[in-house]
């Protein structure tokens, strides 16, 4: 044998090694600790409190003021509200006709008809005023306090009035003491004014309207006003506004405002928010972080928190150092816990207002899609971990996805789900469901391609990943099994009717009479050559792969797959309703089932030339979805070994998901701050996609542009399992996640 030249030699490795220098090129998240927020709630009686003010002092206790006396909170934690109760601790403070409380050297303190008093320093705070309708109050140095009852301010200390004066046309609704300048700032509703405590001098600083509240901000050199319409900031030097008045705002009604760990926060009538670095705001609405939305005070809280008090109780926002990696071993239990029915992955529905405990798992149309989704990222996971306890995960899954083919009595064909016998009433769409050979057991039939597709991907990852030989044997014979139906039943899905289901068509002359601009025509083109070419790879029988080429070259299916994104649209004015109905805006779902069969496609290529024109058409698709800033959807592209797909956006999507996965309502769209944009056929409601912790919880198969949610407030609860863990662990097993870094 001739030995091979040099430049032979180094074409050989060139070939050998550029699919690693491809992938080696891309960037890795490093998974470093980042502050994950969320929210426990103390709800409040509000036929017996009215509630004004809080504080917390330096034991972690949480006081607050309710015009029937003191409250504090009972019990609370994640997922799992506490109460507001009236508090009893000290028997005789109910005497106390206490009108405002607050924190000072980490100490609660009140004001009271005629006194300023606190149970700490052993009860020796007790200094005595004259305002007896004093309603406000702050703490200087040294035990000073400045009082007010409105127009009348007293400056006193153990009982003595170190100086009394009125503001001349206006009433004190806010004070609060500079410490670095030993000054005193009062807020009225049209002015601020100054009291320098060395000289006794009070001095009008500012002039304006509709004053509501204020605090000072960035080192004590702002003065940031609120507004019933937004919000002012002041230079405290030269006492000119910085800038015009702030309204692009999520709600412009601020009742109370306070910077807390150099962040300003806001309380308005519509939720809270936080101004970010980048000029923008987190938005806190609704109760997956608040009882209520009208906000009477935020303060700062124990341990890093957040107090935000409102009109129905108290939420108290955490933060809490986690990495990627512990937040997906948190929705890892949060499944397994709540979220599995059978071995699938379930929604859990019928709660009583976020009452986990009033719950109860649902079936659903797509049991198989979001259980295969969820099977897929335990795949994921026990490839990178080979943790046990993954692939019993993946076992029960299989299991679970295995008895869909055999619960029904039609050869190859799986059912949407299956449930016991005797409450259908009880089940969706009672219509498509069937009584089973298997007694006790009903199963529910009209499979859609959308659960095929999620099959054939799931059996894939886990005949190629998983080193168990009975999941590969049974996950070989799934794909088999399904592929073999469809293609001897000329590339439909039959039903137990003998029918096709109304969306398991591959047949070219369903998926060509489709105008080439409607999305469907290109997408069952690229799931089922995704389907064959995995049917393929794994048994190797050439039938799908002659059937593969005869619907790429004969129908057209390859240049139906290649079409551009760009020209999806509307069905033309002359097409048949079915197209029109099909095209009326940009299909969500459609999505989803192109990035879980891009797996497939890509992966199990038949050669080179063809692997290299799936990449083309997944990064064109890929552009179009940039937008939506889709975690899954920028993963699933990093397939392809490109270097830009993403990796940020995604690593964002996954860090700004909310731990709290429940419906509540959401509300966005009256906001300010956020560009809307004329009606469209992507249905993008807004120039720049919400986070996520801010918008409904929704699978990868709705719209991320979704502003609102009403209706059904804390009626269920989603699983993570195909939300999170999926584009977190393929992320991981595509080594462009990091394990976790110190």
């Amino acid at each position: 044998m001739q030995r091979p030249t040099f430049t032979q030699l180094l074409a050989l490795a060139l070939v050998t090694l550029l699919p690693h220098f491809g992938s080696q090129a891309q960037s890795v998240y490093q998974d470093k600790p980042f502050l994950q927020d969320y929210s426990v709630k103390y709800y409040a009686d509000t036929t017996k409190s009215h509630l004004l003010q809080v504080a917390a002092d330096r034991n972690g206790n949480i006081e607050i003021l309710a015009k029937e006396g003191l409250q504090h909170i009972q019990d609370g934690q994640f997922l799992h509200p506490g109460a507001v109760k009236p508090n009893n601790s000290y028997r005789f403070m109910k005497d106390k006709k206490i009108s405002a409380l607050l924190s000072y050297d980490n100490q609660f303190v009140y004001l009271a008809q005629s006194v300023v008093l606190s149970n700490a320093w052993a009860g020796t705070l007790f200094s005595k005023h004259t305002l007896p309708a004093a309603k406000t109050f702050a703490g200087g140095s040294d035990f000073t306090f400045l009082v007010s009852e409105g127009p009348s301010l007293q400056l006193i200390k153990d009982s003595k009035t170190l100086w009394s004066g009125k503001l001349p046309d206006d009433n004190a609704i806010d004070i609060t003491y500079q410490p670095t300048k030993n000054v005193f700032w009062i807020l009225g509703k049209k002015s601020m004014y100054s009291f320098t405590v060395a000289d006794k001098k009070l001095t009008k600083a500012l002039e304006g309207a509709n004053f509501t509240c204020f605090t000072l901000a960035n080192k004590e050199s702002n003065l940031v006003v609120g507004t019933s319409d937004g919000y002012h900031s002041f230079d405290i030097k030269t006492g000119k506004q910085a800038g015009t008045i702030m309204k692009k705002l999520p709600a412009t009604k601020i009742n109370t405002v306070k910077e807390i760990n150099g962040k300003l926060w806001f309380g308005s009538d519509a939720g809270a928010f936080a101004l970010r670095e980048d000029g923008k705001y987190d938005y806190y609405f609704g109760e997956r972080w608040l009882p209520g939305n009208i906000v009477k005070d935020i303060e700062p809280g124990p341990k890093n928190s957040v107090l935000i008090l409102t009109t129905r109780g108290l939420g108290q926002i955490h933060f809490k150092m986690m990495t990627l990696e512990e937040k997906a071993a948190f929705f890892g239990e949060q499944v397994r816990k709540r979220h599995i029915r059978n071995g699938f992955n379930a929604t859990l529905v019928g709660m009583e207002r976020g009452n986990l405990a009033t719950g109860h798992m649902e079936d659903s149309d797509n049991d198989g899609l979001w259980t295969s989704m969820y099977l897929g990222g335990e795949i994921f996971r026990y490839a990178v971990t080979k943790d046990p306890e993954a692939l019993q995960n993946c076992r029960e899954s299989m299991d679970a996805m295995e008895r869909l083919y055999t619960v029904n009595p039609v050869p190859g064909f799986p059912a949407r789900s299956f449930e016991r016998s005797g409450h259908i009433k009880e089940l969706h769409d009672q219509e498509r469901w069937q009584h089973s050979p298997e007694k006790e057991w009903d199963w529910k039939s009209t499979t859609s391609s959308d659960e095929v597709i999620g099959h054939i991907f799931a059996f894939g990852a886990a005949a190629e990943l998983i080193d168990d030989a009975a999941i590969k044997k049974q996950a070989v014979m799934l794909i088999d099994t399904v592929m073999s139906h469809i293609v001897k039943n000329n590339m439909y899905l039959i039903d137990f009717d003998g029918k096709p289901t109304m969306w398991g068509k591959w047949n070219p002359e369903y998926v060509n009479s489709f105008p080439t601009n409607v999305g469907d025509r290109k997408l069952n083109s690229s799931n089922i050559i995704s389907m064959l070419q995995t049917a393929y790879h794994f048994t190797k029988k050439e039938k799908y792969k002659a059937k593969a080429f005869e619907l790429m070259t004969k129908y057209g299916y390859l240049e139906n797959m290649m079409r551009s994104m760009k020209e999806i649209g509307k069905a033309p004015a002359d097409a048949d309703e079915h197209a029109k109905h099909m095209s009326d805006g940009w299909n969500h779902s459609d999505d989803e089932m192109y990035f879980v069969g891009y797996w497939g496609l890509y992966r199990y290529a038949f050669n080179d030339t063809l692997k290299a024109k799936y990449k083309e058409s997944i990064l064109d698709h890929w552009e179009a979805e940039r937008p939506e800033k889709e975690g899954a959807w920028n993963i699933f592209t990093a397939l392809t070994g490109t270097k830009e797909f993403d990796l940020n956006e995604a690593a964002w999507y996954l860090r700004e998901h909310p731990l709290d996965m429940i419906d509540w309502v959401i509300k966005n769209s009256h906001r300010k701050d956020i560009e809307m944009l004329e009606p469209n056929f992507r249905k993008q409601t807004t120039k720049e996609v919400l986070p996520p912790d801010e918008r409904p919880i929704q699978r990868h198969n709705a719209n991320m542009f979704s502003l609102d949610r009403n209706g059904g407030n804390g009626a269920s609860e989603h699983s993570a399992g195909d939300i999170w863990l999926l584009p977190y662990w393929l992320g991981r097993y595509l080594g462009v996640i990091s394990a976790p870094q110190k």
